[in-house]
């Protein structure tokens, strides 16, 4: 391997990693090491890759020909695209290793690591030989203090082989803060059940909220579970209704009421009347946050909401047009108007002259055999949900339908590399 002499594993986490040809393999998510009695530096043994579908491999050392500051590339031969799961004795330098408390023998002092370096040995072997520390005291689950950093060998701290319990997760996340939140579930996923409840402390309640929306219902339950009551209830108000629906629907029934009362009665309502429904049901399904516009609305006016950088991309697909009240359950359902028609049509056109009602909407109670089917059907991304009454109640988006139809434990399906 040819490389910079000292690399800081966290400056090349996301790199993209390049086959011989120049073909994009996937990108580096952590470097994986083998600790050592004593004082002894680990060996890396590999990278964690991620490709294509949120899949981790792991790529041995020995595979990696260069590591520039923009990019690492593979020596020729084939990788196994098994997925990655780390085996007893290994260790994520990134997930396991930052925001770890250690001691610095020179002086007894306590510090909190913020990076490590690896470096190439004459034998070739790649060694984790530098540890960037910040001294003094923990910084907290959500924050860091500032205080000096010194960049130390390996044999000047002690801690890495003892449990720890309280790690922080600042450093960690500071690395992989772009990440979208369904990347970041992918992170959390492969870090140990300690590791992960650290982690979510040290994240604010809109990005936990994020982040669990993309995580399988044992890892929402685990990690809803281990925060305070208090903080659960908090984080629930920032889910989607249906997401937080769904959540509390996993949870005994004496704790989800707990967390409910909790919650703030605005937040608590919509999801109350999500529970009410059948999980496998149009009604256990929707979203009751669609956009929704009065009649005499212009089309300017439907484009400037459906610009909101929260909505998904289905829900921003289209306009459900009815009469007053505004909020669901709302009046009369008149129609629908889509994304793309509206960008056909004059700003000061009244959004009730491209309404389409030609295609019904369907009932809560409607099975998820027929939502599925409605939606390949006509083309949709969404459908609209309305009662006996025609008065909207929500929408099902096809992400929604997706996440009930794939099969069970798709999120963290996984296969150990050989």
């Amino acid at each position: 391997m040819s490389t910079a002499t000292r690399v800081f594993v966290a400056r090349i986490a996301g790199l993209p990693v390049f086959d011989p040809n120049g073909d994009l393999v996937g990108r580096v998510r952590d470097v994986v090491v083998a600790l050592r009695i004593g004082r002894d530096a680990p060996r890396v043994l590999g990278l964690a890759v991620e490709i294509q579908a949120r899949r981790r491999i792991f790529v041995p050392i020995g595979r990696v020909n260069t590591v520039d500051p923009d990019a690492v590339v593979l020596t020729t031969g084939t990788v196994s695209l098994r997925r990655f799961e780390s085996r007893p004795g290994e260790t994520l330098v990134l997930a396991e290793l930052l925001d770890r408390r250690v001691s610095l023998l020179a002086t007894g002092e306590g510090a909190t690591v913020v990076d490590i370096a690896m470096e190439q040995m004459r034998t070739g072997d790649y060694l984790l030989t530098r540890v960037a520390v910040r001294k003094g005291a923990a910084g907290g689950l959500r924050g860091r203090r500032r205080g000096e950093v010194l960049q130390l060998n390996w044999d000047e701290v002690s801690g890495f082989s003892l449990p720890e319990d309280g790690q922080g997760a600042a450093n960690m996340l500071a690395v992989f803060e772009k990440l979208r939140p369904a990347d970041l579930a992918s992170v959390l996923h492969d870090l140990s059940g300690k590791r992960r409840a650290e982690v979510a402390a040290a994240l604010d309640d809109e990005r936990l909220a994020d982040v669990l929306e993309e995580m399988s219902e044992d890892e929402q339950v685990e990690l809803i579970g281990g925060l305070e009551d208090e903080r659960a209830a908090d984080v629930l108000e920032a889910m989607a209704p249906d997401d937080a629906a769904d959540l509390l629907g996993e949870l005994p029934t004496e704790e989800a009421e707990r967390l409910l009362e909790l919650m703030e009665p605005e937040e608590a309502g919509p999801v109350r009347s999500l529970l009410a429904y059948s999980d496998d049901t149009a009604g256990g399904l929707m979203t009751p946050e669609p956009v929704i516009l009065p009649p005499n609305a212009t089309v300017a006016e439907a484009l400037a909401m459906i610009r909101n950088a929260d909505l998904s991309p289905a829900l921003a697909a289209q306009v459900y047009v009815v009469r007053p009240p505004y909020e669901t359950p709302t009046g009369r359902y008149i129609g629908t108007a889509h994304f793309q028609r509206m960008l056909r049509e004059p700003p000061s056109s009244l959004i009730s002259a491209v309404v389409d009602t030609d295609i019904d909407p369907l009932n809560p109670d409607c099975p998820l055999a027929d939502v599925t089917r409605h939606l390949a059907s006509y083309n949709l991304v969404a459908v609209p949900i309305v009662d006996s009454e025609q008065r909207l109640l929500g929408a099902v988006t096809v992400d929604d339908v997706l996440d009930h139809v794939l099969p069970q434990g798709w999120r963290d399906s996984r296969t150990s590399r050989g």
